[in-house]
């Protein structure tokens, strides 16, 4: 049967054809719909797993008892999976398990557009990359062969373009080989150092014989056209360099890049006049290919940042400039991303910006780091997952030691990032007894990445029912007395006011936990559709207080602030922020 899928829906079917039977995954743009789609087909496992980590160990520890297995995350996920994934490289593999990255040229939601083929090549490991859809399902069913015939983990590497584009897909049936048995085998199972200076010469031969595969394989494939112009590429470069030179050029497709087929890029290289790499981000391909004395242009012509296009190919190819197809008179104004009507973090970042200038804000990965955007401006620092808690103690700890303390350390950080890396920043700031105050932002979802389960919600991935962790004894756990634990409505402004005095005024780990659902989760927006504020004109001074808190609900017409009743769902943060009692509930 032929359908279109987006490449993450057809790596989720690559992977059920290919007979997985279970599946680890942390949420995160532009891998998510992998284990969004793989969760909804039957006899399999699946799950949202706390972080990278512990989804790659999941995966390994089902590869190690012999079921074919994956872990999925975007590309900074594998920062946080990097420990097991480069010790699990020695061990090799007993079902097959393949680790999925999806990387993210043009940092569209993301904090950095790093490169993991150089993970494959550090951890020496087999590397595969599709180009389309269809070759996600086939390359998902060729990575487990690889990953079990060469004892090897294999990167499976996409990016956004592939992950989110559609293209055409013929289905297959599902087969699930046969069980792998366990056999205890310490010198493969346990690495101390002993078993691990034994286990690297394997890998190594391992890798000779990946590159003789790499050589003969159906993943990497030349397509000889016009020979003035050889092209090698690979992923979604290569649909963009098909559709700008078609066959005036020759090709040479790479699908299994690591190793990289060294005699057929050298036999290629002789066929034709001019030889190019195209390769988003990375020199990958092409460092290698000049390390072996081959002539080519690459990163000459062709940027490392960014994404790149037929038309950017098509420039750097042909010469020809990018033409604009249509014009308008008319402009779009700038649009900045903002929070959500009736978002709960709005009340929070209403109050803690009273705080501004004598305080330090340091922020998490989340949709609450849009309370660096005015008019809120209360975020100093992102840095990466978890890293508000632990950045905040460093803070705190260089003001003890300059002796200046204009700047009292908060931390802001969401509930499923709080279980993602938070944990740990938590136990280190009571274990060493640091005066930071936390602001733990539970809106009860993953909602950046499009309302995923986590360990507060109390639903698994396959949506059944199950144990709800309770953050606020999580942290008492942690270490935070119980008289140092508030927990607040962010809708409450008088009760968040107060929760950040005590914050501020603490002399000893403080941890405040914002609690409201996000205004998006749909039994949300059903519960409140009848619940909207207005503005009473007569009232209105238009002092433009209100518009402060960047509700986008609240709009300016003539010399007066209306509220856009479509948006609206009856926070009333605007309506105790107003002075003049000018707005009011209405619906209830």
């Amino acid at each position: 049967m032929k359908t279109l899928m987006t490449g993450n829906e057809a790596i989720a079917r690559g992977a059920y054809e290919a007979g997985v039977l279970v599946a680890s995954s942390y949420p995160g743009t532009p891998s998510t719909e992998i284990m969004e789609n793989f969760s909804k087909y039957e006899d399999i496992y699946a799950e949202w797993a706390p972080n990278e980590k512990v989804a790659a160990e999941v995966a390994i520890g089902a590869s190690i008892r012999g079921v074919r297995s994956f872990a999925s995350m975007k590309h900074v996920g594998v920062n946080v999976a990097a420990d097991s994934f480069m010790s699990y490289a020695y061990h090799g593999s007993n079902g097959g398990f393949v680790l999925i990255t999806a990387d993210e040229p043009n940092m569209f939601s993301s904090q950095n557009e790093q490169d993991n083929r150089l993970y494959a090549k550090h951890a020496k490991v087999a590397l595969i990359e599709p180009s389309n859809s269809q070759e996600c399902i086939d390359y998902m069913k060729y990575a487990y062969e690889i990953s079990e015939k060469y004892d090897t983990t294999v990167l499976f590497r996409v990016t956004t373009r592939i992950c989110h584009s559609k293209t055409v897909v013929e289905l297959g049936k599902r087969t699930v080989p046969e069980v792998k048995q366990f056999e205890k085998n310490p010198k493969k199972y346990i690495m101390v150092p002993a078993h691990s200076r034994g286990r690297h010469p394997q890998i190594e031969i391992n890798l000779e014989e990946l590159r003789k595969y790499s050589n003969n394989c159906p993943l990497n494939r030349v397509e000889m056209g016009d020979t003035s112009v050889g092209i090698i590429c690979n992923g979604i470069s290569y649909e963009y360099a098909k559709e700008v030179m078609g066959n005036k050029a020759s090709y040479l497709k790479i699908g299994f890049s690591n190793p990289l087929p060294d005699e057929m890029i050298k036999d290629f290289s002789k066929k034709v006049d001019k030889l190019y790499v195209i390769e988003e981000n990375e020199p990958f391909m092409e460092t290698q290919i000049k390390s072996w004395g081959i002539n080519c242009t690459g990163k000459e012509i062709f940027p490392i940042c960014g994404e790149f296009s037929p038309n950017l190919i098509r420039e750097k190819l042909l010469g020809i400039e990018p033409e604009i197809s249509y014009s308008t008179d008319l402009q779009a104004p700038s649009r900045p991303p903002v929070l959500c009507a009736g978002c709960p973090h709005r009340g929070l970042y209403q109050e803690l910006k009273r705080y501004k200038n004598k305080a330090f804000f340091s922020g998490d990965i989340g949709c609450y780091g849009l309370g660096y955007l005015q008019p809120l401006e209360a975020l100093d620092s992102i840095i990466c997952m978890g890293a508000s808690i632990t950045a905040a103690q460093g803070f705190q700890r260089g003001n003890e030691m300059t002796g200046d303390t204009k700047y009292k350390a908060f931390a802001l950080i969401g509930d499923s990032t709080f279980f993602h890396s938070g944990i740990t920043g938590l136990v280190n700031m009571t274990y060493n007894n640091t005066p930071v105050t936390t602001i733990i932002l539970d809106n009860s979802i993953t909602a950046m990445t499009g309302h995923q389960e986590n360990p507060s919600t109390g639903v698994t991935a396959s949506g059944e029912i199950t144990t709800k962790i309770d953050i606020e004894k999580l942290c008492l756990a942690c270490g935070i007395k119980d008289k140092n634990i508030v927990t607040i409505d962010p809708y409450d402004l008088l009760a968040t006011k107060n929760a950040l005095k005590m914050g501020y005024d603490s002399k000893e780990s403080f941890v405040i936990i914002a609690k409201r659902e996000c205004a998006l989760l749909k039994p949300i927006i059903k519960e409140r559709e009848k619940m909207k504020c207005e503005v009473d004109p007569e009232k209105c001074t238009f002092c433009k207080l209100c518009l402060r808190t960047g509700c986008p609900a609240l709009q300016i017409k003539g010399d007066k602030v209306f509220i856009d009743e479509s948006q609206c769902n009856g926070c009333t943060v605007c309506l105790q922020v107003c002075s003049f009692d000018a707005i009011e509930k209405v619906g209830e």
